[in-house]
């Protein structure tokens, strides 16, 4: 277990840019909806009902903040490129994140949560974007690999380091394992 995760408790869920935690440090995990976030935080943190997870994809409408003690925090951002929602909540979204990513000073790290049956879309290079263009360092979680064939699993892992290079660490991940 991460030190510090097992200590995460919900601090707040904010549709503003105004309603962030102002100071201490945080980690964002961004992802399509439907590619396991807040199942990833929940295993991580230690706490299955930590973050709201569910089998609809668009259930993170909001910015949540989890903390984890000493001003450190864990950030769960909406989900992109899949839920069934209008195209002014779609728009809501993207201004929302933009105002997250222009404005978080304590902001040290992206965790891009990829399912690795899907790999690389083009909305995760479009948040890795927002990632490089304020200079932040991007790890990918493939999720879901307990789905794939382990001999699956390792080559869609090495497809995704090779597109990547250097861009961002990978790793493979479940939640149930």
């Amino acid at each position: 277990m991460i030190p510090y995760f097992h200590r995460a408790q919900f601090l707040i869920s904010a549709g503003k840019a105004k309603q962030f935690p102002v100071t201490g440090m945080e980690v964002a995990f961004a992802g399509r909806s439907n590619a396991g976030k807040s199942s990833a935080i929940n295993t991580l943190c230690d706490n299955k009902g930590l973050a709201r997870s569910s089998k609809t994809p668009g259930r993170t409408q909001l910015v949540n903040f989890f903390g984890l003690g000493e001003g450190l925090r864990v950030t769960d951002l909406p989900g992109y490129g899949y839920a069934q929602v209008s195209d002014s909540m779609r728009e809501h979204w993207a201004e929302l994140l933009g105002d997250y990513f222009r404005s978080r000073q304590s902001l040290r790290g992206l965790l891009l949560v990829v399912d690795i049956r899907r790999k690389i879309t083009d909305y995760d290079r479009q948040m890795m974007a927002f990632a490089e263009a304020v200079g932040l360092p991007v790890h990918i979680l493939l999720t879901k690999a307990d789905k794939l064939k382990r001999g699956q699993a390792a080559t869609a892992m090495l497809e995704v380091r090779k597109e990547l290079g250097d861009r961002a660490t990978v790793q493979q991940f479940s939640a149930l394992n």
